[in-house]
């Protein structure tokens, strides 16, 4: 089943609550969440203040995408729990390994997150550690980017490489411009999570339960 996972750094705040009513009755799977220390990316969001609130208004699971450098150092900060996902970029860090086996200790999902220059190949020695695969379309650190084409093309690719290694229970989440647009193709090149944020339902509170329910019917 495809999933979805709304960008928190799109939500106003001032209608947070409002926001995770809908997302509560329309059945949203995860909420995603932009971890950024102004290091690895050129921006620095949300934090671990912020997850714990969270946490408290909503039984959401949260989809955390650590943006940041030595992450293996600063897994514990966040007290992640069991049914999370959390991502991690390989080019963060020299003990990608140890990143992803202290969120599997914690109880959480790991997921590699793959900047668009980086290649799928990067894969190959965690497969064993990982859940889930994080596409960015985009570079990562900053919202309303346009896609990049031959990061689209690379959700088949990861779905090619993830299945002829002996992984096919591995999920593939897409991040960056997933549009009205762009979702559809996505979907049909193997992506099973969709981050969506400003180029699709979150816009504004008025079209967001009629959004989701579009980007529901266009991922399949």
């Amino acid at each position: 089943m495809k999933k979805l996972s709304p960008s928190m750094m799109c939500v106003e705040i001032d209608q947070l609550k409002d926001y995770l009513s809908i997302f509560e009755e329309e059945k949203i799977e995860y909420l995603h969440i932009d971890i950024m220390d102004g290091e690895y990316v050129p921006n620095f969001t949300l934090g671990t203040d912020y997850i714990r609130q969270l946490r408290q208004l909503t039984k959401i699971p949260l989809d955390v995408h650590l943006m940041v450098m030595h992450p293996e150092k600063k897994i514990g900060w966040f007290d992640f729990k069991e049914g999370e996902l959390v991502s991690v970029h390989g080019e963060s860090t020299l003990h990608l390994q140890k990143a992803l086996q202290e969120v599997k200790c914690s109880g959480a999902k790991a997921m590699v997150a793959l900047n668009p220059a980086t290649p799928v190949s990067s894969l190959e020695y965690v497969l064993d550690d990982i859940d889930g695969v994080l596409i960015m379309t985009v570079n990562p650190g900053f919202a309303g980017q346009k896609a990049i084409p031959m990061a689209v093309d690379k959700i088949a690719d990861c779905r090619t490489f993830l299945d002829e290694k002996g992984y096919p229970n591995i999920e593939i989440q897409v991040d960056g411009n997933v549009s009205y647009e762009l979702a559809g193709q996505m979907s049909k090149k193997g992506a099973d999570i969709f981050v969506a944020g400003s180029s699709s339902f979150l816009c504004g509170i008025s079209g967001v339960k009629e959004g989701i329910q579009k980007m529901r019917r266009i991922i399949g």
